[in-house]
């Protein structure tokens, strides 16, 4: 059965019966990170943060070292940890392995040709489309982000989904490290439906260059291109959080 992001959330990848302390930190920051409560180039309080999740020092450390390989904290020699900032030429990699990864999916997806599988990302669009008509743009902006999950999820690729989790995330920390503030596009329903209506039609072709265009625009958006050029409307505020703002773990 597909998978789908929380509203607030990242997805969960793996089902671990019994988390440990270190799983459970590591998904803690790993939201914080993905709603904003941790704010892009904050550093990271190693004693405020522990006594915020009630744990030992020791476990937050090893979590933390968990995101510094996925890209999403940076250390600093002698200045200790802070939310990874994701501009310029970062951003262009980073789609480009989205790309590569959602084309992909639209290929395995079309050759499957699993109804249910598709059913679930027809109900992702549907929920984006919902979003786009308000003007909230945190919402607007989960809702697109969710989309992209239940695509790569539905096409049933173990691989592709852990590689996913980190792109989203990584997503986030690319739109609020935009200057002007968290910015989204309210028309992206539109160019999502292209995709979802070639993966209908079975036409690989068209469907992955739905998904190269849509990466392309978000890259010309995310590093400065005015947006006017894009032909896009958008709707933001300024990402402004600067206190951490995390609840204590519990293991129930």
């Amino acid at each position: 059965m597909a998978q789908h992001m929380s509203q607030n959330g990242v997805p969960a990848v793996f089902r671990v019966p019994r988390a440990s302390t270190v799983d459970l930190i590591a998904r803690e920051l790993r939201n914080a990170i993905y709603s904003g409560a941790l704010a892009v180039g904050t550093q990271l309080g190693e004693k405020e943060i522990a006594q915020q999740l009630g744990v030992s020092r020791s476990p937050l450390r090893e979590a933390a070292q968990r995101l510094v390989q996925e890209g999403l904290l940076t250390a600093t020699p002698g200045r200790g940890l802070r939310v990874s900032t994701i501009r310029g030429e970062q951003v262009n990699d980073l789609y480009v392995a989205r790309t590569a990864v959602e084309s992909e999916a639209v290929r395995l997806l079309i050759n499957h040709d699993d109804e249910e599988a598709i059913a679930g990302v027809e109900s992702a669009l549907e929920e984006l489309v919902n979003a786009s008509r308000g003007r909230d743009p945190h919402s607007i902006g989960d809702s697109d982000l969710d989309f992209h999950w239940a695509l790569v999820d539905a096409a049933g690729s173990q691989r592709l989904r852990r590689y996913m989790s980190t792109l989203v995330l990584e997503t986030r920390i690319a739109s609020f490290s935009v200057p002007e503030g968290f910015v989204v596009r309210r028309n992206v329903a539109a160019s999502h439906e292209t995709i979802l209506e070639a993966i209908r039609a079975g036409d690989v072709e068209t469907g992955v260059a739905a998904v190269a265009a849509l990466m392309d625009e978000a890259v010309a958006r995310l590093t400065g291109l005015e947006p006017g050029a894009l032909d896009v409307e958008t709707v933001g505020e300024p990402h402004q959080t600067s206190a951490i703002a995390l609840e204590p773990l519990s293991h129930h």
